[in-house]
């Protein structure tokens, strides 16, 4: 398989967009009940973010990692990536393994 460099660098900014989901379900799942639903406020009054996923069930925060890890892994696998650097998107992938059980 060979891409061109702009098909590359966009499949690279889509791996990484799949390692900041992973990581974010993650972190969500991991505030447990002090997640933010988003209709908390600030000491000033502004709306708090809401957590990505935070309505989610553990199930469904497995299921959403398990997709996305898949998706990483089977990008990573090609092997015309050239200087691209994986550093996020390898410590994604291990955070979802051990948070899937894989």
């Amino acid at each position: 398989m060979s891409r061109e460099s702009e098909e590359i660098a966009q499949a690279h900014k889509a791996c990484l967009d799949g390692a900041d989901t992973i990581t974010s379900v993650i972190a969500t799942h991991n505030k447990g009940s002090d997640a933010q639903d988003g209709m908390s406020k600030d000491s000033d009054g502004n709306a708090i973010k809401a957590d990505y996923a935070f309505d989610l069930t553990h199930d469904e925060k497995k299921a959403r990692v398990t997709r996305s890890v898949g998706y990483l892994k089977y990008q990573k696998a090609l092997d015309d990536w050239g200087s691209e650097d994986f550093t996020v998107i390898d410590a994604a992938i291990s955070s979802a393994d051990t948070f899937t059980g894989e």
